[in-house]
């Protein structure tokens, strides 16, 4: 449930960011190059010229693939006298949502035939003791750069973009009555925080507009090519969340989408593709007797890394207990082979799906917990028949 209140979500956000400014040693924005982190670095810069904190820590953590656009923008933004700059452009590996048979971007492996050069201002050394894109953002950067510090780190997320985010944003205390953030280092004071959390995509875009910031072209792009608002995405671009933006790609920026497909396998069938053929999962194919069987087909002769594919049966054989009895499988089913399909070795899909209402209200159900009792009927859907309120 909404509690809408007479203050704006502009100024909510600024009253956010100076309590975080007054309670924090360092604060330090995580920027993207997207249209959230852009918002969240302006007014993160308002709070730091009122108080005299300037320059404003920024850190960009370069994905190697990443749009031309964005590394543009994101130039021109560590370029700013108010910026103290942090660009990392160091060896880590990341998640190909586009093949199976080549899993991983080593993003700038020494040896390597980059995308594009490094930076003459990056870090390039990777003392983080961390290989992993979100791993970063769960101690070693703010760990290395302040251990005796208190850190306040600043990002561009929104409840509004998945069911999953909505509940980590508003259920819970993270740091004593805030719930829009999240514990990285209790011990030494680290935290992350999304002062942004209760905007919308409009509130986002008018603040852009009335403010006169500037922001990533790319976005320009994307509305001319008819992508939803909400499907706006600035990551990597073989990300799974991303990829409806790959299928552009050549359109927009050529030299990126050559570069990337002699970078990256897997890169150049979206030129003969589409993305539901890539992606989507149809009809059952008529030699399997069910979903569960197909799902399990696809484990053992899709995924060709025997690390991902433990992880991946790991998960499954969790979720077969979770919903063992459920009514209208086909759902679940579906959004582990979507998961398999692209490579989603963070199993974004399936937690998309845990968190809707209808597998929340079984898993209580089976459980003997009490549930809502109120809601459609289409939100017992996974509840057997004859149980059903």
């Amino acid at each position: 449930m909404k509690i809408h209140l007479k203050e704006t979500v502009f100024d909510a956000a600024l009253d956010r960011i100076r309590y975080l400014f007054n309670e924090f040693d360092k604060i330090v924005v995580s920027f993207s190059g997207g249209k959230d982190s852009t918002v969240t670095l302006e007014l993160a810069l308002i709070v730091a010229r009122e108080q005299g904190k300037l320059p404003l820590t920024v850190m960009f953590l370069d994905q190697e693939a990443e749009w031309q656009a964005v590394v543009d923008y994101v130039r021109e933004v560590m370029g700013r006298g108010e910026i103290e700059p942090h660009w990392l452009q160091v060896p880590i590996k990341l998640f190909n949502a586009t093949t199976n048979d080549d899993p991983w971007l080593y993003c700038w492996r020494d040896g390597d035939d980059w995308m594009r050069p490094k930076e003459p201002n990056a870090i390039t050394e990777n003392v983080y003791n961390c290989d992993r894109f979100k791993g970063f953002f769960e101690g070693p950067y703010s760990k290395h750069h302040w251990p005796d510090q208190t850190v306040a780190m600043l990002a561009g997320v929104r409840a509004e973009e998945s069911p999953n985010r909505s509940t980590a944003l508003t259920y819970g205390a993270t740091y004593k009555a805030i719930t829009w953030g999240k514990k990285v280092d209790v011990k030494r004071g680290h935290y992350t925080f999304y002062p942004l959390y209760d905007w919308g995509w409009r509130d986002i875009w008018k603040s852009i507009h009335d403010h006169g910031w500037n922001y990533c072209e790319v976005y320009d792009h994307f509305y001319s090519h008819g992508i939803s608002p909400m499907k706006m995405r600035v990551s990597n671009l073989h990300h799974e969340t991303a990829v409806d933006q790959l299928f552009y790609l050549q359109e927009i920026e050529r030299d990126t989408w050559n570069a990337l497909t002699k970078r990256l396998s897997g890169i150049n069938q979206a030129r003969h593709m589409t993305k539901g053929e890539m992606f989507a999962v149809q009809g059952l194919p008529y030699m399997f007797g069910s979903w569960g069987e197909y799902r399990d087909y696809l484990v053992d002769k899709l995924l060709t890394d025997p690390d991902i594919q433990k992880v991946f049966k790991k998960k499954f054989q969790k979720m077969d207990m979770d919903f063992a009895g459920m009514a209208n499988p086909e759902s679940r089913y579906k959004a582990e082979i979507s998961a398999i399909l692209a490579n989603d070795f963070e199993m974004t899909k399936i937690d998309n799906f845990t968190s809707k209402v209808q597998a929340i209200n079984f898993r209580k159900w089976r459980q003997g917990k009490p549930f809502r009792l109120d809601l459609p009927q289409s939100h017992y859907k996974f509840i057997p028949e004859e149980f059903r309120p």
